[in-house]
């Protein structure tokens, strides 16, 4: 397999307004909604610019997280996203206590927030992992299923992994069933695990994965990205793995624009954990 970077595209509001820490992507109307992980508002990126969009209240009184502002505790930490009845359901990481909740996203002003933490504990419970080691950073819609994605950490023995959860008890906030674990290695680079931070279904039933190698102690700290690739999965297994050339590339969301039975074309966006630094938006060509 062999990724090719076609375009690479920092992304803003305006001048001076970054899209700061794009974590996921999902199709949004006539365009892409680009979810910021420590953030209050997503960016909805279409043709003609990009327009900041609500998509949770105030969180006591912040609009942004940082650990410099000592708020990084509050941030929703939104960092999967899919498209639902053609509005968007964004995801928290579940890595504290504020990260269990979702934003069902109907249309532009217009959201739902509820809180998952029942949702989250049944899904660290099928991972045998505790609740505090969840970073639950991809997702994929199969049919009326999401396969949630466990970004791994090699420093804390976590493997790459996911289950499967009822999508419509997700969206309504109800009761979910959680099933068939799986777990991925997908190699190292520099001695850090190559870990999933996003997943994307193909039209014959397999999926693209991202995945960086993050040297991080835990789910909540950042730390140095050494690489990053892109993954082939069918089911749980791991079928290819290439080098996304450049970089390294945090790639954090993952959307499908073509695909075909000898590749596809996504659309990538890549977190600079830098608030002050413009995500990027990278064009990609994936053929095997």
């Amino acid at each position: 397999m062999r990724v090719e970077i076609e375009s690479d595209t920092p992304l803003w509001f305006g001048p001076g307004e970054p899209v700061r820490a794009a974590s996921a992507i999902a199709a949004f109307g006539d365009g892409w909604l680009v979810a910021q992980d420590d953030a209050t508002h997503a960016a909805w990126v279409r043709p003609g610019g990009v327009t900041a969009i609500r998509v949770i209240a105030a969180v006591d009184g912040h609009e942004t997280f940082s650990s410099a502002e000592g708020t990084k505790h509050l941030k929703p930490d939104f960092e999967a996203a899919v498209t639902v009845d053609g509005g968007v359901l964004l995801l928290g990481s579940g890595s504290t206590a504020a990260r269990m909740r979702a934003s069902l996203v109907a249309e532009p002003g217009v959201f739902t927030t509820a809180g998952l933490t029942a949702a989250y504990h049944r899904v660290a419970a099928a991972l045998d992992i505790r609740p505090d080691q969840l970073n639950l950073e991809g997702a994929a819609r199969i049919g009326d299923r999401l396969r949630w994605f466990q970004r791994g950490n090699s420093a804390t023995g976590v493997p790459s992994a996911s289950v499967d959860v009822n999508l419509s008890a997700l969206v309504a906030a109800e009761p979910a069933e959680v099933s068939g674990p799986r777990r991925y290695d997908l190699g190292a680079v520099g001695g850090v695990a190559l870990a999933v931070t996003d997943a994307v279904a193909l039209p014959d039933g397999r999926m693209l994965v991202s995945a960086a190698a993050e040297d991080t102690p835990n789910a909540v700290d950042d730390g140095p990205v050494v690489g990053a690739a892109i993954a082939l999965l069918d089911d749980e297994r791991v079928l290819a793995v290439a080098p996304v050339p450049g970089g390294p590339h945090k790639i954090e969301g993952l959307a499908v624009r073509t695909a075909g039975p000898d590749g596809a074309g996504l659309i990538a966006v890549v977190d600079a954990d830098d608030p002050l630094a413009a995500s990027s938006r990278l064009d990609l060509r994936i053929t095997w």
